[in-house]
């Protein structure tokens, strides 16, 4: 069970620290109060405070200088500041320098009681997804496979049956979902685990030059063959060959690949020689297959040749239980290829990578993540480090009133750091207006006052 939080409340003003401590009190909470910044530094420190609510202009110490040296003394510490000097400006400083909010005087206790639980709430995710991604062990971890979530574990469990068989297998899902990680699971597993694993796209080739680069071809074929070549299909002889984008394939390939498939037997380009090969085809595509049969532009016996194990792979916005995992092992990885020593994420970026509905998949998870430790200056990667066009999107091309207002909000959103409270108070509108202005778009935010 989680620890109840310990709030301090720091106010020159007794009758302002008192009730507020009061109430608190009755609403639950264990609260301590002082009078000062000098008096509340050693209570910090003794009480592991983990809530701080103070004031901003008091004697000597200040609100927000108090809240810089707390952070020193217990790294994890919220706080929420209390102003009779509310301006736009005070706001974002305060924001920026790390306070979870700030409150108005004069206020009803009610109001942060609110504010509070909302953080409390906050506070209690965040320890969540740490602790869940200190638990990225060898167990979450399956042949280059990262999951943990029930739709990923399926589909391990359908690699690990079909692995050491020899049916071909055709993997479909969006792009940037891991169709090469799959397939090179699948072949991790088998019993040509040992043999050549050798992975092409369909799509990056010209037609003229695809039928070539898989079967290989003759002297003289056509103008530039200066000497024989091998295609794919023999140099993958007795391993897997991972034929991406195969919705790419013109309908001359197609009739080679289905010959391939059926009769383990290929033709090089120019040559009337048959050549026997002993492949494993592993087949992925982000296109609806049997719709393009339907329209004449696959054929369909090829679809079914291929189709014999379908393994369908979930969009990451599907598998949220997987992100933080995958962002770890992303993290790992691009620290050491950089040189950039010890990095973490702040719980800012951590909130946005689970609410943030990923277009990209996991290569977006993994682009942003790279993105992030190049242009880190610290151990902690923070919003400010990520891509901002991922972060607060804002289409320019489009010029309809929605779009401008989509991007102004969004500009506001970047100006208050995420907080959406004070992007409300900037916008005249109220916070849950812009809430479901937000829903509507579709995008995620860093829901600091959620």
């Amino acid at each position: 069970m989680r620890k109840k939080p310990r709030i301090l409340i720091v106010d020159d003003e007794n009758i302002v620290r008192e009730s507020l401590r009061d109430w608190l009190n009755i609403a639950g909470y264990d609260v301590d109060a002082a009078a000062s910044g000098e008096e509340a530094l050693p209570i910090v420190k003794e009480k592991k405070i983990t809530i701080m609510v103070t004031d901003l202009v008091m004697p000597g110490i200040n609100g927000i200088e108090l809240m810089k040296e707390a952070k020193k003394i217990v790294p994890g510490i919220a706080a929420i500041i209390i102003t009779a000097h509310a301006t736009v400006q005070t706001a974002i400083d305060a924001i920026r320098e790390g306070a979870y909010d700030y409150i108005e005087k004069p206020f009803c206790p009610e109001k942060v009681e609110h504010l509070i639980k909302n953080l409390v709430e906050h506070q209690a995710l965040v320890e969540e997804n740490i602790s869940l991604r200190k638990k990225i062990k060898d167990r979450f971890q399956f042949g280059g496979i990262i999951a943990k979530s029930p739709k990923m574990l399926r589909i391990i469990e359908l690699v690990k049956t079909v692995a050491p068989t020899s049916a071909t297998v055709l993997i479909t899902g969006d792009t940037g979902t891991g169709k090469e990680v799959v397939a090179r699971a699948i072949h991790h597993l088998s019993g040509r685990r040992n043999k050549p694993f050798i992975a092409t796209s369909c799509a990056a080739l010209p037609e003229s030059l695809l039928e070539t680069e898989l079967f290989g071809h003759e002297k003289g074929s056509f103008t530039g063959a200066i000497g024989q070549k091998k295609g794919k299909f023999e140099a993958g002889h007795n391993g897997t060959i991972f034929l991406d984008e195969i919705g790419e394939v013109n309908a001359n390939t197609q009739v080679h690949l289905l010959r391939a498939l059926e009769e383990k037997k290929i033709t090089r380009v120019g040559g009337n020689e048959e050549i026997a090969v002993d492949v494993r085809v592993i087949a992925a595509t982000n296109k609806d297959l049997k719709a393009q049969v339907k329209e004449g532009n696959f054929r369909e016996d090829l679809y079914y040749r291929l189709k014999v194990v379908s393994i369908e792979l979930p969009f990451l916005k599907d598998r949220k239980e997987d992100i933080l995992l995958l962002a770890d092992f992303f993290l790992k990885k691009y620290t050491e290829e950089n040189n950039k020593g010890q990095r973490d994420f702040s719980p800012e970026v951590i909130e946005f990578m689970l609410y943030y509905s990923w277009p990209g998949n996991v290569r977006e998870l993994e682009n942003m993540i790279e993105h992030g430790v190049i242009l880190s200056k610290s151990n902690r990667i923070t919003l400010a480090e990520l891509p901002q066009d991922i972060v607060y999107p804002c289409p320019l091309e489009e010029k309809t009133i929605d779009a401008v207002m989509k991007c102004h909000i969004l500009n506001v959103l970047e100006e208050t750091d995420g907080n959406i409270s004070q992007a409300a108070k900037i916008l005249g509108i109220q916070r849950m207006t812009l809430y479901n202005k937000l829903k509507k778009y579709n995008f995620a935010v860093n829901k600091l006052d959620s």
